[in-house]
């Protein structure tokens, strides 16, 4: 089995800065392309923040200029650098990737951790 585990999710005032990690352990696998997405309250789950294998990433208008998405393949880690949190941000944040085994690709999802900005 693959497991995603998140975080660094927490309470921030509006201006400030948390970083979510996300750590893919378990049965041997690649990881192809891995993500962010969040679902705040009334609304529906969306794409924050995706990075392929190669590193190319794509960002939320949204959050454009204020997170940055990496990762550390060696440890099949992802990591969400959130600056100028704003109230809007607020949300449970999941963790995603796309995991080979076996020659068959799987969509995993970690538990999600919240992140509340507060004004």
């Amino acid at each position: 089995q693959v497991q995603l585990v998140e975080s660094g999710g927490g309470l921030v005032q509006a201006g400030g800065s948390l970083r979510l990690s996300c750590a893919a352990s378990g049965s041997i696998f690649t990881i192809n392309a891995m993500g962010w997405y969040r679902q705040g309250p009334g609304k529906q789950r969306e794409l924050v923040a995706a990075i392929t294998s190669g590193g190319s990433t794509n960002y939320a208008d949204s959050v454009k200029g204020r997170f940055t998405i990496s990762r550390d393949n060696a440890k099949n880690t992802v990591y969400l650098q959130m600056n100028s949190l704003k109230p809007e941000d607020t949300a449970v944040y999941y963790c995603n990737a796309e995991v080979l085994v076996d020659g068959v690709y799987y969509d995993c999802w970690g538990q999600g951790t919240q992140v509340t900005v507060s004004s």
